[in-house]
């Protein structure tokens, strides 16, 4: 099991949605996972073991860049509008940590001081030394990035030890080939960027992967919705699989 002193956790926006409604944001979703978090981090304080957690969610579940783009929208307005989709995810996540006792911040890549910090690099990490869970919302602030490559951006910066890539719809890993549609997919438990670049599996777009590599950043790709896998990920435990 490893230890990890400082991760950043992606997370999809479809992870925060009902499947059981037309609800954009699933308040019992938001609660199992705010509640997985704070305990974690929680057991970790009292072991004397500190886990400094910052997170970035994307927008999908209210609004996506490319979906605009396709329809005839200018692409750049149409990722502009996904960013701010993020914010509302963001807050209703920092909303959920706060009523579970763990101190949250959201900084954004677009200002809007009315509701968030604005994303200051060093800020950010001395939020995490005291042991505040750092949102990042907004994407990069950059049309044409997606929030996985904004993962991969905030984690090298804060010098993360790792990036834990959620992912929704009953996948846990990393395949040989789409195992919603290839009932002979094989789940991977490590691989290398060499191969994933080689082989394009798919992990994250190729832009957040290559950060990735050339940032010697190790990336954990699980499945967020899954009971108890949160916990599982963020303490180190084996799962899903292990891209380094």
């Amino acid at each position: 099991m490893i230890s990890y002193r400082r991760a950043v956790l992606k997370l999809s926006g479809e992870a925060l949605a009902s499947s059981a409604s037309d609800e954009t944001i699933d308040g019992e979703v938001v609660e199992r996972l705010a509640g997985d978090i704070a305990d974690v981090i929680a057991e970790r304080q009292r072991r004397g073991d500190p886990l400094e957690l910052a997170i970035v969610v994307g927008g999908g579940n209210i609004w996506r860049g490319l979906t605009g783009a396709g329809g005839g929208m200018d692409r750049a307005t149409a990722d502009y509008m996904g960013m701010l989709a993020t914010v509302i995810n963001a807050l209703a996540l920092q909303d959920a940590l706060e009523r579970h006792g763990q101190p949250t911040r959201v900084q954004t890549a677009i200002q809007m001081a009315q509701v968030a910090e604005p994303y200051i690099r060093r800020r950010a990490m001395r939020h995490l030394e005291k042991g505040r869970v750092v949102i990042f919302a907004g994407g990069t602030g950059n049309p044409y990035f997606t929030t996985d490559t904004t993962a991969a951006l905030r984690a090298a910066e804060i010098e993360a030890d790792v990036m834990l890539k959620g992912t929704h719809g009953g996948v846990d890993g990393v395949y040989t080939s789409d195992p919603r549609t290839d009932p002979n997919a094989v789940r991977l438990e490590k691989v290398t960027f060499a191969e994933v670049l080689a082989k394009e599996l798919r992990v994250m777009d190729l832009t957040a992967t290559t950060l990735c590599k050339e940032n010697g950043m190790p990336i954990v790709v699980f499945d967020v919705m899954a009971p108890g896998n949160i916990r599982r990920a963020l303490a180190g435990e084996p799962i899903g699989t292990l891209v380094s």
